[in-house]
């Protein structure tokens, strides 16, 4: 089929609801390194007329990325799809679900919500089997399927949510030239990276740059911190049990973790400005000190949005780089990964909602979005080729390369404790107050809440 007949298809569909024409971004067959026939596969579809409606988080860019990859399920099956973005998704979405107005697909930001939802019968199950494919074809692809398999008011567990687009965390942020001028060579364990930090100190440096002041969410960057220590130094098991309370936040464990981090944290030799200015720092003022002259810091741990922060003129892939924050080799744990990702789920029985999950399971689905920017995916399916820059590839990489992937903790947790007394908690770590306390200080509030 010709290029213009696809694109006649799209035209069609979008004439029809009134809406402009749109070109797809990518003309089908013209570029080999997309998988065509996924794309393909999907005009056995006819969905002609008929309108599906999604509520989600994007606006902006991600808004106008997320619908060029609308535009190619328009453009196969017929269906007219009318995405709506909200700053306040997740108030929005509980005021339309329960006012019996939902959308019929809804993408999450966090799987929590999507499970409240679901036990309360809001949520419709997705189409049988698709639990087993996100296990099959997503690297560690039954962390990433748990996340969408939710209780429903049957009491039995479904599969609710299809995962697509993901974050990484578990990232260290450094100087390539600096690392260079000092032979440095990136740490590939957690023993590497502590033998790492004692010989920066040891040549005189300050190996790390930790801001957690962040306004009135002062305190969050140390939980991803015991969050990825929590993943290295125990189960996967473990860390669901920890995010359910099972496993209480005064376990020896989960102190450890803490403990873990206060290793690199409250040693006023590891940390520029000294372990006094680590809660008083904003986190986004921490990473400058890699980019003095001389340095004030080598190292600084923080998620992919980070660079955002960054002075202006830095080049990621030449100014600045990221590895993997490692496991730990004598722990035999694998290679766990921590972040967040979004979430597809359905709120009415229009097929046209089956459909859409169903593009959501195809490489083209990827790709497109992949091709540009601020994407990643663990579909092992994908031409990683494809990735818009070499940031991207490097994440995806890290994504596909992982045997344990889970969501922030914090973000799982009750907003009492995830987005307020873990938080807490770490400043008060970090002031000096000890581990086993802060543990049992957090596990109190929790306490309350039961």
């Amino acid at each position: 089929m010709s290029k213009h007949l696809y694109l006649g298809v799209a035209l069609a569909a979008l004439t029809d609801s009134g809406a402009l024409a749109q070109d797809l971004k990518f003309a089908p067959g013209e570029d080999a390194r997309f998988n065509w026939a996924s794309y393909e596969a999907l005009q056995q579809m006819d969905l002609s007329g008929q309108t599906l409606t999604v509520l989600g988080p994007w606006l902006g860019p991600d808004k106008d990325l997320f619908e060029s990859v609308i535009a190619y399920f328009e453009a196969a099956t017929g269906a007219n799809v009318v995405y709506s973005g909200s700053d306040s998704f997740e108030q929005q979405i509980v005021i339309d679900a329960e006012g019996g107005s939902p959308p019929d697909v809804a993408v999450f930001p966090q799987p929590g919500l999507a499970g409240d939802l679901a036990q309360k019968g809001r949520l419709v199950p997705l189409a049988e089997g698709t639990g087993d494919w996100i296990k099959a074809n997503y690297a560690a692809g039954d962390s990433w399927a748990a996340y969408g398999n939710y209780m429903g008011p049957d009491g039995a567990a479904h599969q609710y949510a299809f995962p697509f687009k993901a974050d990484v965390k578990s990232l260290v942020w450094y100087v390539p030239e600096n690392f260079e001028d000092a032979g440095y060579d990136v740490p590939q364990t957690m023993e590497e990276l502590k033998a790492l930090t004692e010989q920066i100190v040891a040549d005189g440096g300050t190996p790390w740059c930790i801001g957690l002041g962040s306004g009135g969410a002062t305190g969050w960057p140390a939980t991803d911190w015991v969050e990825d220590f929590m993943l290295r130094l125990n189960t996967p098991a473990d860390y669901d049990a920890w995010v359910a309370n099972t496993l209480k936040f005064d376990d020896p464990k989960v102190v450890a973790a803490i403990e873990d981090f206060g290793w690199f944290a409250r040693n006023d030799a590891y940390v520029a400005g000294g372990a006094g200015a680590v809660a008083t720092t904003d986190f986004r003022d921490s990473p400058k000190g890699l980019f003095t002259s001389p340095p004030q810091c080598y190292l600084h741990r923080q998620a992919s949005f980070i660079p955002s922060f960054f002075p202006e003129g830095v080049v990621v892939g030449e100014d600045a780089d990221f590895f993997y924050f490692p496991a730990y080799a004598e722990k035999d744990l694998g290679q766990p990964v921590l972040g967040a990702g979004t979430m597809f789920a359905k709120l009415t029985d229009n097929p046209a909602g089956d459909a859409f999950i169903t593009f959501l399971e195809s490489p083209i689905a990827h790709e497109v979005w992949m091709a540009q920017k601020g994407f990643v995916t663990p579909y092992k399916a994908v031409n990683t080729a494809l990735y818009g820059d070499e940031t991207l590839a490097k994440m995806g990489a890290i994504l596909l390369d992982a045997t344990t992937f889970r969501f922030d903790g914090s973000d799982l947790m009750p907003g009492a404790i995830g987005a307020g007394a873990f938080w807490t908690g770490m400043v008060d770590y970090a002031g000096g107050k000890p581990a086993a306390d802060v543990g049992a200080q957090i596990q109190a509030t929790w306490d309350t809440l039961q």
